[in-house]
């Protein structure tokens, strides 16, 4: 897809990660190599997707994997391109809203996954929804937590906007810090270096200081008729949706109730609101979430 030379943060950034005991697995996606976390049996009759967003990686879902995998689930977590292990280009330019679509859509192919419950939090929902919709058959439910999927059409929270002039005008975007701010829990050092260890330095920043620029804000982003199409495919489906949002996230704040209102999956479902998180729930009640999304995966099993 690019002739533009991949960025690759060296394995030893990796070193001595806190609580992450998974090892590496890796595939090529249109030229670029693409990391994944892939644990639990692969045969089992359900897979979790779980897709993070900015400026996070799989990291975020550590506390989340092994319950899951206690519930008999394949679990993948990948990380999208200028992140985590995953190659990062070197320019801003090089990414779009519909690149990573098609990059995850493409690793979703390549592994073969089905019957899959997506999990998406912020640029994993903006993203993983627009999958989900154009590989319909390959998934079976649905679970969101403090996310979106913009078209440009309603205006989103000043607190987005603060971030995104943040993200363009900070002299040092420090990942780790980003994250520890938009937790309502203390992260240690370690989980705070965890976070920093993808960006070596600024030169692999470009993704995560694109990504809040992609963001659909007007109706004529180029993104936004591809979004209200993902928005049209959502009002047919019916297959379980379930929304996990926390009660204390400023940017998504409110945001799980046009997806109960509009997605006909999402009717007389268990939502249930995490309380005491922040942006990043996976972080702060990880294992809670976890729990949740296990649970109700047993309670609407697939046909």
């Amino acid at each position: 897809m690019t002739d533009i030379a991949a960025l690759r943060a060296p394995d030893e950034c990796f070193a001595n990660l806190p609580d992450f005991p998974f090892a590496p697995h890796y595939i090529e996606v249109n030229g670029l190599r693409m990391h994944y976390v892939d644990e639990g049996p692969r045969d089992a009759a359900e897979t979790v997707l779980l897709l993070h967003g900015e400026p996070s990686w799989c990291f975020l879902y550590r506390k989340m994997i092994p319950i899951l995998v206690a519930a008999g689930h394949r679990v993948i977590a990948p990380d999208l391109i200028g992140f985590g292990r995953s190659d990062k280009l070197p320019r801003r330019e090089d990414y779009s809203y519909r690149f990573h679509v098609t990059q995850m859509t493409r690793l979703v192919e390549q592994l073969g996954l089905q019957r899959i419950t997506l999990f998406g939090q912020d640029w994993g929902g903006l993203i993983g929804l627009r999958v989900a919709v154009a590989l319909e058959p390959r998934f079976a439910r649905i679970v969101v937590g403090n996310t979106g999927l913009p078209t440009g059409d309603h205006p989103l929270p000043e607190a987005f906007f603060r971030w995104r002039a943040y993200s363009q005008t900070t002299p040092v975007f420090h990942a780790g810090g980003i994250v520890k701010g938009a937790c309502a829990t203390d992260l240690s050092p370690e989980v705070i270096a965890a976070y920093d260890a993808p960006f070596p330095d600024e030169r692999y920043l470009a993704g995560a200081r694109a990504f809040p620029m992609l963001v659909p804000t007007t109706p004529d982003d180029p993104e936004a008729p591809a979004n209200r199409q993902a928005w049209q495919a959502l009002q047919q489906w019916k297959k379980p949706f379930l929304t996990a949002f926390s009660d204390s996230d400023p940017v998504t704040k409110g945001g799980e109730q046009v997806f109960q209102k509009l997605i006909p999956g999402a009717h007389g479902q268990p939502h249930v609101t995490i309380l005491g998180a922040g942006h990043f729930l996976q972080e702060d009640k990880g294992e809670e979430l976890a729990h949740v999304i296990a649970a109700w995966i047993a309670q609407t099993p697939h046909p």
